[in-house]
């Protein structure tokens, strides 16, 4: 039973390394060696006990948790240069152990929030050589406390967790080099007591925010560490903003200057500290003074020059910063949108732009003009309610019932989603500015403002709903008599009208394929006899031109039926004109004398004429062969 037995263990020890890889056991750690072995996953069959995994250089495209499943022991994982693009949730779940782990080399794009959940000692995270642009939030929540070495270099972020980086206070090396990254948080490195080296090279950096780590030099003295600070390669705007890092005299020379075109190209840590300026901002252009109606949108401008580009405010009419809300939202730029305005929003507007060199103000003036409400002041302090169309309306459509004359606003030519508004002149009173026309639907009840020249008395309504109904009202704007003053508005009718229901599209559609089908056959019945008139045309022209010429007939005879023949007049004989020599192969004639097929035509006739009955007289020329030709002819 020995021998079984011992064969048995040894197939069981084979068995537990994978067949294209090397297994070392070295004291009590297991190291499996699967490096460039062309594997296409992780092996299946791993020693659960290995303590260390090698699986560099192959081509192993995603990781999920059956991979590593039970390997608690797991100290060291190798996936260097494989084609990862995707890390499963908690793919690395059981990995308590792990210290190491390297993924540089692949083609990951994005690490999700459960992708690195597991490895809650881990100590050494190596991610360069990817294709990041994104790392979720929580991504490194499992061992923010344990990580000393960070590397993400090489890919394309311009963010990075900041918040869960900030929170490492055993980090020591960080590595953002060679990355899309335009900014810094201010306090982003401000927790990071033990960073010693920072490497942000060749990223989009033209400005840093103060931190206290920069503060810490080089010497060994220092405490609690020296920081080794790499951020060549960025294109540095050197004004004043970064007065407070030249002023720390560190000893690197090799960060440049890009900008402003005075300082280009110059060594930073040899600009002297007084270039290092700013200038305050300038308001350049700005709205001065905007009217709008009661409810519309009013957009102010607001827009400032200066170096380093200045932050843009706005103060309100009650002297409080205006800030976004449901109402109102500033934006960056310098622009100011109030999205329904109300007549508490009128007032003076204050634009403020700041800088670390100063700061520049200028009045934006808003005026909001009132509009009649129907007599509906429900609302608080007299302003109206929220939808006073439709009742105002509703009161002019039932009015039109007491009153003989037409209606003062009258909507015709409707189609399903047009309508021509017409009004007239009406009766002589107050100067009118503009007309305002105020309408909504069943469907929405936003209410539509449309602003009309004083000149007219007619308006197209247009972008209709269709079979919807609409309540409608005409307004006349007067201007204010003074500058305090509130534009004067008089209502001058209500309409209420229907759009038309919208026409089927397969109606359309089939009346312009039958139209269309009815055109292309009429057209082909003509191309096709044009056609076929050409064609003949061209043959009977063919044919003609292929024809024998007509032939000249001389000494031909009158034919006599039944009489007797007269007797012909003598003619003179004529010479015939010189003609050149034939061949006789052509005429059928004597070598002699060979006559040419008109002259042969007509001794036929003249031999026929004498022949009472007009039967057909034999007649040739004999030629070298002894052969004749007949010639017949048809009586006519």
């Amino acid at each position: 039973m020995a021998p079984p037995l011992l064969l048995l263990l040894l197939a069981s020890g084979a068995a537990a390394c994978p067949l294209p890889c090397v297994c070392q056991n070295l004291s009590e750690s297991l190291s499996t060696l699967c490096a460039h072995r062309g594997l296409l996953f992780v092996p299946p069959n791993v020693d659960r006990r290995t303590v260390e995994l090698r699986l560099a250089d192959n081509f192993i495209q995603a990781l999920g948790p059956p991979d590593f499943r039970n390997m608690t022991g797991l100290v060291d994982l190798t996936l260097s240069r494989n084609a990862i693009t995707r890390i499963g949730a908690r793919a690395f779940g059981d990995l308590e152990s792990l210290r190491s782990l390297h993924l540089d080399g692949n083609r990951l794009v994005e690490l999700g929030t459960g992708s690195l959940r597991g490895p809650i000692n881990l100590q050494h995270l190596i991610l360069s050589g990817n294709q990041l642009g994104r790392i979720a939030p929580g991504a490194f929540d499992d061992f923010l406390e344990s990580l000393e070495d960070l590397d993400l270099s090489y890919n394309n972020l311009r963010q990075v967790p900041w918040a869960g980086i900030g929170a490492m206070p055993a980090l020591h090396t960080l590595n953002l080099d060679h990355n899309l990254i335009d900014a810094l948080p201010p306090g982003a490195f401000a927790q990071l007591g033990q960073l010693s080296r920072l490497d942000l090279t060749s990223n989009r950096l033209a400005t840093l925010a103060p931190d206290p780590l920069f503060s810490r030099g080089r010497d060994a003295a220092a405490s609690p560490a020296p920081l080794v600070l790499s951020f060549s390669g960025n294109p540095l705007h050197c004004n004043c903003e970064l007065l407070w890092l030249r002023r720390l005299a560190r000893p690197d020379d090799l960060e440049t200057c890009a900008s402003p075109p005075g300082l280009a190209g110059r060594y930073f840590w040899a600009v002297p500290e007084g270039e290092f300026s700013c200038e305050p901002p300038l308001i350049a252009r700005h709205t001065q003074r905007l009217w709008v109606l009661e409810g519309q949108r009013a957009t102010l401008r607001c827009r400032a020059l200066g170096d380093p580009a200045p932050t843009m405010h706005w103060v309100g009419p009650d002297d409080r910063l205006v800030g976004n809300s449901s109402r109102a939202r500033a934006f960056p730029n310098g622009t100011l949108e109030i999205g329904v305005t109300g007549a508490g929003d009128a007032g003076g507007y204050t634009c403020i732009a700041t800088n670390p060199a100063g700061e520049a103000t200028a009045r934006v003036e808003l005026r909001v003009l009132a509009l009649p409400h129907g007599g509906n002041t429900s609302a608080e302090g007299g302003r109206p309610g929220p939808s006073d169309i439709a009742a105002s309306a509703r009161t002019a459509a039932e009015g039109e019932g007491t009153l003989e004359s037409e209606p003062a606003v009258q909507v015709t030519e409707v189609t399903a989603t047009s309508g021509l508004v017409s009004w007239g002149p009406g009766r002589p009173a107050d100067p009118v500015w503009m007309f305002q026309i105020q309408y909504n639907s069943s469907e929405d009840e936003t209410l539509i403002y449309r602003i009309v020249p004083a000149s007219s008395h007619h308006f197209l309504l247009k972008h209709l709903v269709p079979g919807a109904d609409y309540d409608l009202c005409l307004l006349a704007l007067s201007p204010a008599a003074g500058p305090s003053d509130l534009t004067a508005t008089r209502l001058l009718g209500c309409a209420h009208f229907s759009t038309l229901p919208a026409t089927p599209l397969c109606h359309a559609l089939q009346a312009h394929v039958l139209g269309g089908t009815l055109t292309v056959a009429v057209g082909g019945v003509l191309v096709a006899a044009l056609l076929v008139f050409t064609v003949a045309l061209l043959v009977r022209g063919r044919g003609a031109g292929n024809g024998r010429l007509p032939l000249k007939l001389s000494h031909v005879q009158s034919q006599t039926n039944g009489g007797p023949s007269p007797t012909p007049k003598a003619h003179p004989p004529r010479s015939p004109p010189p003609r050149p020599q034939r061949s006789c192969s052509l005429d059928l004639g004597d070598t002699g004398g060979c006559y040419g097929y008109a002259r042969r035509l007509g001794g036929a006739w003249a031999r026929r004429s004498h022949s009472v009955h007009g039967g057909l007289l034999g007649a040739g020329c004999r030629g070298v062969g002894g052969s004749t030709e007949r010639l017949e002819e048809s009586v006519v």
